[in-house]
């Protein structure tokens, strides 16, 4: 028994041991290896000397030491023809170190390198690097796309700044499985919306799909689940309908829809397209070439935080320009500013600067009221005189009990009494000043009744003489005594104390 534990004892050190040693064997393999841009030139120079003792350090994983060695180089050395590679060298240290933090500062080197040699032939193997970096960091369909856009913006660059680069072709295809993995975001996205019975959303997303992603593997199903959702939506959105079916047949003529797209076409009474030859050896091509993920891959990639390419174009230019997603169809023109204006509007300046100072505010009733005009595809506002009656119905019943003081000119209308009848001969109000939260005092109270009195005289006799002027005969005045001794009631919006 004691001779069986020890070699048990024995096997599993042994076991221990190779293991260690095979992780730190692949790690020396790891961190030796070779930087891809060394300067070979044969020289004894001190800054050669340091920039060679970076490369050392670079290349074993010292990327602290190589950092620090390199930034002597620089300080010390400010004319030394090694400066341009020294920067690089600091940047591919930080791509090599990786990790979120490290990433961020190679993009940032990497950046600052592009500004400041953009002749050189290392700016286009940098912004390679950008576009690399936003890749691996790229997520899933399912999850946040804003890596997978960024990398879409950088790969996009390199093809623009550096066409005749050697990074060219890597950059291309990335840029296609980075809109592969974004189109298969949108088309996820209009698919629930159209099990989801919202048509007119699972429209707009589907169109947006077959519009800014033709190369994506699942272009023919997207256009299939548009080409159903318009059906769902109306008999008005045939031609829709019909449009989607026929680029099935015309653009993705060995997909499985398209003998059910031309069946569909014949019964809407719509001409059947016939199938694109480029769009028919695309496909050729692509079904030859592409490449499916093995069980072990399909297993584990459940679990994998990098999404799955394999379904990605190989062939084709990726779309180089990103469009505005489309308004929904059902969305009404007026609604989604499709009018002459656009739906802009322009506000014309006037050449008085000191109408803001000599006029009141429009919300007092003595301003211009705002008309809109067309001018040259936009609408200018103009100011207009307001009414002669704007206002006229309103109830001034926060006059005298906000704290304002309250005047002869003030005419307050008293409940009951008709308020155009009394505006007509009463002068108008001064502007109110703010409100208040303080209870009015009993003076304050005997005022207004006053006051309202006083006003509903003056109203009377203003009416009275008026009428006699016109010739018309006088009304009975039975109900005016009632609504005269009618006292007002304690207003609900209180004055400060005085």
């Amino acid at each position: 028994m004691q001779q069986r534990d020890r070699f048990f004892v024995m096997t599993a050190g042994l076991m221990a041991f190779l293991f260690l040693c095979s992780f730190q064997f692949l790690g020396i393999i790891r961190h030796k290896k070779k930087y891809d841009t060394p300067i070979t030139k044969d020289t004894l120079q001190p800054d050669k000397i340091l920039f060679d003792r970076a490369i050392k350090d670079i290349e074993h994983g010292n990327y602290e030491v190589a950092r620090l060695t390199l930034n002597t180089l620089i300080n010390t050395y400010d004319t030394s023809e090694f400066l341009a590679k020294a920067k690089l060298a600091i940047a591919d240290s930080w791509y090599r170190e990786g990790g979120a933090h490290g990433l961020s500062q190679a993009e940032a080197e990497y950046k600052d390198f592009i500004l400041f040699y953009p002749n050189m032939e290392e700016a286009a193997q940098s912004q390679f690097r950008v576009c690399e970096i936003h890749y691996r960091q790229m997520d899933k369909p399912d999850r946040d796309s804003a890596q997978g856009q960024r990398a879409e913006d950088e790969c996009r660059q390199v093809l623009v700044q550096f066409p005749n680069s050697k990074y060219v072709p890597k950059a291309q295809q990335m840029l296609r499985d980075v809109q592969e993995v974004l189109a298969d975001k949108e088309y996820r996205t209009g698919e629930f919306y159209h099990k989801k019975g919202s048509f007119p959303a699972a429209a707009n997303r589907l169109q947006y799909v077959t519009q800014q992603y033709p190369l994506y593997s699942g272009s023919d199903d997207a256009l299939w689940d548009l080409a159903d959702a318009y059906k769902h939506m109306g008999d008005r959105f045939r031609n829709d309908e019909g449009n989607a079916l026929a680029k099935i047949v015309r653009d993705y003529p060995l997909s499985g829809y398209v003998n059910a797209a031309k069946e569909r076409l014949k019964a809407l009474e719509l001409p059947v397209p016939e199938a694109d030859p480029a769009a028919l050896a695309h496909m050729k091509y692509e079904m030859e070439n592409q490449t499916r993920p093995g069980m072990f891959h399909r297993t584990i990639g459940v679990f994998a935080g990098r999404p799955d390419t394999s379904a990605a174009a190989r062939s084709g230019a990726p779309v180089m320009t990103s469009i505005r997603p489309p308004v929904p169809k059902s969305v009404p023109e007026a609604a989604a500013g499709g009018g002459a204006t656009g739906g802009e509007v322009a506000i014309s300046a006037t050449a008085d600067t000191t109408a803001i100072d000599q006029k009141p505010d429009a919300r007092l009733g003595a301003a211009g009221t705002a008309t809109a005009e067309p001018a040259s595809g936009a609408q200018a506002l103009t100011t207009a005189p307001p009414p002669a009656n704007i206002g006229a119905d309103e109830h001034k019943a926060s006059v005298g009990s906000n704290g304002q003081a309250v005047t002869d000119a003030t005419p307050v209308t008293p409940l009951g009494t008709s308020h155009s009848a009394a505006a007509a001969a009463a002068p108008a109000a001064p502007a109110a000043a703010l409100p208040t939260n303080h209870p009015a005092t009993a003076a304050q109270i005997k005022e207004m009744k006053r006051q309202a009195e006083k006003a509903f005289k003056q109203a009377k006799k203003n009416a009275a003489a008026a009428a006699k002027a016109g010739g018309v005969k006088q009304p009975a005045a039975s109900a005016a005594p009632a609504a005269a001794t009618t006292a007002p009631t304690t207003p609900s919006t209180t004055a400060p104390p005085q």
